[in-house]
């Protein structure tokens, strides 16, 4: 049987970290609504010992086994193991690779976890995030100018989630809460380098997310401006009248999840730098 009930078993084989494999079954696994993965991650497989432990383990569960596996000899005896038991197996970047050898006419390195290693790149995500974690929530505003993008928005539009995910990716972000009836900082409006984003979602959005928040912490609502419709209704118009008056880039993250709100600003900060050209 593929499936027990509503569930599968899908084991994630990879000589490094497995995020890349975490990240294409997880989207694909979105698209079947009516059935949930049992995931099974093994990273860092890179010896006959250590995949031995792997094979028993599928053995005893069956389900689809995705792998980044560049070994040769691990991968044949994975997929040997496989045919063996009659289960599906494939290898997410052996294609790729592939694609890429027969364009480029060059034979890969095989170096294992090549895209974790210790290059300018890698570094430049660190001092991203060191940046991001200093200036979230309004803190040391006077290094914003300092930032490649500040996020700025009322209470509950993921200002700090989107702004690690973008210091993920290399991209220093602040960002500052827009709260009623407190001045923003000055700083903020006198902004040259960095691109502002402004964060909207619509009040029924961020009453919804705001009394789930009060729920998760034990704490009582009733009569409370923070999700007062009207209230809110009033604190988002305000937010998106100052986010006009400073020009500001506009964002509704509503219906966004944290990675399409990150990449919608991605997009949003390439374009910019093209515009601006090199410096």
């Amino acid at each position: 049987m593929p499936t027990t009930g509503n569930y599968f078993h899908l084991h994630m084989v990879s000589d490094s970290t497995g995020e890349t494999l975490i990240t294409v079954a997880r989207a694909v696994a979105a698209q079947y609504a009516n059935v949930t993965p049992v995931e099974h991650v093994y990273p860092l497989v890179r010896s006959q010992k250590q995949l031995d432990r792997v094979l028993t383990e599928i053995e005893e569960a069956p389900g689809i086994v995705l792998f980044t596996l560049l070994e040769e000899g691990l991968v044949g005896r994975l997929e040997d193991k496989c045919k063996e038991i009659n289960i599906p197996s494939l290898s997410i970047i052996g294609p790729v690779m592939q694609l890429f050898q027969a364009y480029l006419g060059a034979p890969t390195t095989g170096r294992v976890g090549a895209q974790h290693t210790l290059n300018a790149d890698y570094f430049k995500r660190i001092d991203a995030l060191n940046y991001t974690m200093m200036h979230d929530d309004g803190q040391h505003v006077e290094g914003l100018e300092e930032a490649d993008v500040v996020l700025v928005g009322v209470s509950r539009t993921s200002k700090t989630p989107t702004s690690i995910y973008l210091a993920n990716r290399g991209i220093r972000t602040a960002n500052v809460p827009l709260v009623p009836g407190v001045p923003i900082p000055p700083q903020l409006e006198t902004l040259k380098k960095p691109l502002v984003v402004s964060l909207h979602a619509t009040p029924e959005r961020l009453i919804q997310i705001r009394q789930n928040r009060l729920l998760s912490i034990g704490a009582h609502s009733a009569n409370d401006i923070y999700t007062d419709k009207e209230s809110v209704t009033d604190e988002v118009a305000a937010a998106r009248r100052l986010s006009a008056r400073h020009g500001w880039a506009l964002l509704d993250v509503t219906r966004r999840s944290i990675e399409e709100t990150a990449a919608a600003v991605i997009k949003l900060y390439a374009d910019r730098q093209r515009q601006r050209g090199p410096e």
